[in-house]
This record gives structure tokens, C-alpha cells and sequence, in this order.
């Protein structure tokens, strides 16, 4: 059933990069006829968002859509592929305020539009050309991703039922963005904070609100029905986030396509960071300030500090987190609410989600 479930979710990914490519070369004409100078823009953006990416929002989209026993239309398959719009907004963003230098192993967007500043001998600072378009295409992918979305071809019906649950998934989004950069100011580190942030920032959005926004779609959700999507997506969700942290610290720069400890040098107060100062004594707190969030952390103090995360039993902790959190999600796929023919993509995009290497 696994390579079934593997090639139904193939199909669904090849379809949300048709409506994709569509949509982008259709706003990019646009954008080139109000000015050839705004065709950078649209190459930065279409390149951000079709040379890569797992389409995982859409896919759990599609899997609550499914959940609800209804079948697949093709307006639902653009309406669900706007959500990799309001993805590409919170990932220019988010590498922006945490001054990341790449993504997805090519330069981030600030640092793209900041190297064609000086590449082309433009005037001003390129730092702040680099900021500013950044800001701008971040906020063009978030209003791209909603008119994507009103003019899927949706019924009136559909979008009445959508658009609460998409409202929602998009504050959620800020307010965790918000308390993400917030943490950071912060004196103390606090694992109840770092949980909570973990859940908004990135698991609410990336799978409890995607199903509720498919089964929605459907015209056949109950109550009942989100309260068991919710009840599968958010330990996951979670789940998805503790890999990514992981990641974060001990991933092969080659396959994550960020450097090495990118998080220990943006000096991430994430669950793991939380869970190894909890675990830590005070002579190892002390000694984990020398290095952590420093700038100019180099391979030395990335070890040193991966160390101390290992030793702390903090990766071990997280790692048997990941584990019970999926158990709770793959338990809550057993409803009767769930129609059998989401079982199987939503038992396969459990372990996308957490056996992942990016």
C-alpha cells in the first residue's frame, strides 16, 4: 500500500507544480508589463518556488479533502496549491530576520537581490536593496497566495467554508513568526515558550490547518471530522518541527542546503536548545554562551556545542519526543471519521514528515 500511497501523493505534487508554473508565468507577464525592471522579481520568486520544494501543504491539504470522502476536482488542486505561496512568503521572511545567507542550498532572496546590487554597480547600500526586496517579494508571495486561491475556480460555498479556517492558519503564522523573534530578547530560555512556538510557527500551518482547510474544501466536514484531523496534525506538526530543529544543528549541509549549526549561529532558542539548558549545569551554560549565537561561529564552536546537545541527552530526548508525538498522530488516523481513502497518504506523509534529511 506504502507505494501506492507514495505514487498517489506523486501524482498530487505533478499537479500542484502544473497550476503552479501557470499561475507564476501568468503574474509574471504582468508584473514585466508594468516594468521590464520588475522582471527580477518575478524570475526570484518563480525560481524560489518551482526549482524546489515538497509540496507537503498541499499534500496534507489533499489528504483532508480525501478524509471527508469526497473526490478530487480540479479547482480544489489550484485552490490547495496556493498554500506553497503562503509558504514561499513565511520562508523569505523568516530568512531574512534570522539573516540566513541560503536556502535550499542557492542564497536566500535579501542576499540574491543584495549580490545583484553589486554585481550591477547600482547606487545606495546593498544591504538595504537586498532588505527592502525581500520585505517586498515576501509580501508579493503572501497576496499572490490569496488571489491564487479566489480565482481557483472555487464555488461560492467553498470559499464561505475556506476562508475562516485560511484566515486563521495565516495569523497563527504571524503570531508565531512574532514570538519566534521575540524569544530571542528573551534572558531565559523556557520550554513551554519554545513548544509553543514550535506549534505556530510552523506545525499548525504546515499540517493541522492544510487538512482543515482540504476537508473544508470538501463541502462534507463536521466538527467531529477537524477535531480528528487536529488530533493526527498537531502532535505531528510538532513532530515536523523537532526534525527540523535537529536539522537545524546536526544536518549534512549538502542535503538540508544550509550551512552546518546554521541554527547555533542565528542562536535559535528552539525545544532542543531548551531541553539541553534544562538538562545542562551551570558551568555548562556559561561555556555554551561563548559560542552560541555568535556570528562568526565557526566549525570548533558548532562541535563543541553539538557536543553538548548530545551529552545533555537532549537529541536523545528529541528524538523519543518525535517518536511518541507520531505514535499519538498515527493512532488518531484510526477514526472512523477519516475516510479509508486518506489512511494510507496519511500514514505516508507521517513519516515525510518526520524521517525526513530536508
Amino acid at each position: 500500500m506504502s507505494s501506492q500511497a507514495k505514487a498517489a501523493l506523486q501524482e498530487i505534487r505533478d499537479a500542484v507544480e502544473i497550476e503552479l508554473a501557470d499561475f507564476l508565468t501568468a503574474q509574471s507577464n504582468y508584473l514585466t508589463s508594468i516594468s521590464s525592471d520588475l522582471a527580477p522579481v518575478s524570475q526570484a520568486l518563480s525560481s524560489f518556488l518551482l526549482d524546489s520544494g515538497k509540496r507537503l501543504r498541499p499534500l496534507f491539504a489533499y489528504s483532508g479533502y480525501l478524509s471527508a470522502g469526497a473526490k478530487v476536482e480540479g479547482p480544489v488542486i489550484k485552490a490547495i496549491a496556493s498554500l506553497e505561496l503562503l509558504q514561499a512568503c513565511a520562508l523569505i521572511h523568516d530568512d531574512l530576520m534570522d539573516g540566513s545567507d541560503t536556502r535550499r542550498g542557492k542564497p536566500s532572496i535579501h542576499r540574491h537581490f543584495e549580490s545583484m546590487h553589486v554585481q550591477d554597480e547600482l547606487e545606495g547600500f546593498a544591504p538595504a536593496y537586498g532588505l527592502a526586496a525581500a520585505v517586498l517579494l515576501g509580501d508579493l508571495a503572501l497576496v499572490w497566495s490569496n488571489q491564487m486561491l479566489n480565482v481557483a475556480g472555487l464555488s461560492s460555498q467553498q470559499i464561505h467554508d475556506v476562508l475562516p479556517i485560511h484566515d486563521e492558519m495565516r495569523t497563527e503564522l504571524m503570531a508565531g513568526q512574532f514570538l519566534d523573534i521575540h524569544e530571542q530578547t528573551q534572558k531565559t530560555v523556557d520550554l513551554d515558550r519554545s513548544t509553543k512556538i514550535a506549534r505556530y510557527k510552523s506545525g499548525k500551518y504546515t499540517i493541522e490547518r492544510p487538512l482543515h482547510i482540504g476537508a473544508a474544501l470538501s463541502g462534507k466536514h463536521t466538527p467531529e471530522l477537524l477535531s480528528v484531523l487536529s488530533a493526527y496534525g498537531l502532535p505531528l506538526g510538532e513532530a515536523f518541527q523537532y526534525r527540523d530543529d535537529l536539522l537545524g544543528v546536526f544536518g549534512d549541509p549538502s542535503v538540508t542546503g544550509k550551512p552546518a549549526g546554521d541554527d547555533l549561529r542565528e542562536g535559535k532558542r528552539t525545544v532542543l536548545i531548551a531541553l539541553t539548558d534544562k538538562a545542562s549545569t551551570q558551568s555548562m551554560r556559561e561555556e555554551s554562551k561563548k559560542y552560541f549565537g555568535a556570528p562568526d561561529l565557526d566549525s570548533r564552536g558548532i562541535s563543541i556545542l553539538q557536543e553538548m546537545i548530545t551529552s545533555s541527552g537532549a537529541k536523545e530526548k528529541m528524538e523519543f519526543m518525535i517518536n511518541e508525538l507520531t505514535e499519538q498522530a498515527l493512532t488518531a488516523v484510526e477514526s472512523e471519521l477519516i475516510d479509508e481513502s486518506a489512511h494510507p497518504l496519511l500514514l505516508e506523509l507521517a513519516k515525510i514528515a518526520t524521517k525526513r534529511s530536508t
